[in-house]
């Protein structure tokens, strides 16, 4: 199997980009840009201007991620059923309703309410948006949209969050207010994306009965050895990474190596700076090489961040431990623009188009359960003056995820589906040919439905 070999240049990129591609593109910065706005200041809001004590501002900010893990199983299913667009318009609406509930929220209850309605929303998000996706972005393209997308998506927030932090003040509850209603406007743009230009993309497929065609359930899903390694390499590699930027960073930072808030704002903006600038150079030299070596070499990245974390507590309080905590971040950061081109990819190259939503799903699913169970773990362990065991656990981890990739991925993927273009290896015997075959031909925005042999639109 073999692809045709793409332009390494972003300029042939966005030529040969379909116009849907484009339009979805066009929005990215705009609709994290509120993102950003708002991102940095939740426990601000939460606390300082509407009053909450910190242990209940700790409850209702556990709200989110809970809700996204309970719905992402039938999200997937109701994507596959009634078509990723119809979902996303769904998901944009909740985010609108969410804000500004959140805008006026000067109870528990309401606040809860609104954090909840986000948390449901954001939990279908992503399947729903890289299904979309993958329906409109022929196969070669999609690793380089994938990166392109993350670029925007950390430009977006880096701004927002800029302009936030100069525009909010705790003395005047109505700057939050402004705040949490621009990132609610900021979904609008994409809700007319939807509604009009693209209005005709990313319709349900039916599967016509076959004695080969998968069934239309998680049991299936599971079944195929890929994608159950694929679930767990992306359990493993949440739990090393973003659950641990989020959570574990802060902490160990603040705990361990005693570096002002000040200093810890800086690093994570050295986090954005390095993603921006090095996402599109990464792109280009990832191109046509395996994913699973691409993920391998992010798990060694990832292992040497977190070794500099490590190393900021043997001088707590020092210059230096502000150095290495920014170091950490910026280097962790190298390593996402490694992660976020080829995950998402590998997921959609692997999905045949009925269970494309459901794939998605459980790829996201297992992103949030480690988002869930790895900030007790990292407070624990923080908390008990475990810091060494801590380090440790995330750097073996961080391997682990890479030996994941190349031992028990990589052979169960077909070359092409594993990113190598005109390899002229034999194909890989996997359940993704023997399922679907459907987007190994790249086919274009003209038939977004991808009707193949055993599938049509409806």
């Amino acid at each position: 199997m073999a692809t045709t070999t793409p332009s390494p240049g972003l300029g042939s990129f966005w030529r040969d980009l379909p116009r849907e591609g484009k339009l979805l593109l066009s929005i990215v910065v705009i609709q994290f840009f509120g993102t950003g706005l708002v991102l940095p200041f939740h426990v601000v809001y939460l606390h300082e201007v509407r009053g909450f004590s910190l242990s209940d501002v700790g409850l209702l900010l556990g709200l989110p991620p809970l809700m996204g893990l309970i719905v992402v199983g039938p999200g997937g299913t109701a994507i596959d059923r009634v078509g990723a667009r119809r979902v996303q318009l769904g998901v944009l609406s909740l985010l609108v309703v969410g804000d500004a509930i959140l805008a006026f929220a000067t109870t528990r209850p309401v606040a809860a309410l609104a954090l909840a309605v986000n948390g449901v929303a954001f939990g279908m998000m992503w399947p729903a948006s890289q299904s979309m996706v993958a329906t409109v972005i022929p196969q070669h393209l999609r690793q380089r949209y994938f990166g392109v997308n993350f670029t925007l998506i950390n430009l977006g927030i880096g701004i927002g969050g800029i302009i936030g932090g100069f525009f909010v003040d705790v003395a005047d509850p109505t700057t939050f207010q402004t705040i949490y209603l621009a990132d609610g406007a900021s979904y609008v743009p994409a809700l007319v994306l939807l509604l009009g230009p693209l209005r005709h993309i990313a319709r349900p497929v039916v599967v016509e009965p076959t004695d080969d065609a998968a069934p239309a359930s998680y049991l299936s899903v599971l079944r195929s050895p890929a994608m159950a390694t694929m679930t767990l390499l992306s359990f493993v590699s949440s739990f090393v990474g973003y659950s641990q930027l989020n959570a574990g960073l802060p902490a160990y930072a603040r705990g361990v190596g005693e570096v002002s808030t000040r200093a810890l704002g800086l690093a994570f903006a050295a986090n954005t700076i390095v993603i921006v600038v090095l996402q599109l150079v990464v792109l280009q030299r990832i191109e046509g090489r395996r994913r699973t070596r691409v993920i391998a070499l992010m798990g060694v990245v990832w292992a040497c961040s977190w070794l500099l974390l490590g190393f900021s507590g043997l001088v707590p309080g020092t210059l230096g431990a502000t150095l290495l905590v920014a170091a950490c971040a910026s280097v962790f950061a190298f390593g996402e623009t490694l992660l976020q081109p080829t995950i998402p990819a590998l997921v959609n190259d692997l999905a045949p188009d009925h269970l494309r939503g459901r794939y998605n799903a459980l790829s996201s699913g297992s992103f949030q359960l480690a988002a869930v169970i790895a900030p007790p773990i990292s407070g624990i362990l923080i908390g008990h003056a475990l810091g060494n065991v801590y380090i440790g656990l995330l750097v073996v981890g961080s391997l682990l995820t890479g030996l994941l990739a190349i031992a028990r991925l990589e052979p169960r993927l077909d070359p092409a589906v594993n990113g190598v273009v005109d390899s002229g290896l034999p194909p890989v015997e996997s359940e993704f040919l023997a399922v679907d075959s459907a987007d190994s031909t790249g086919g274009g925005p003209e038939s977004t439905a991808l009707t193949t042999p055993r599938t049509r639109s409806r």
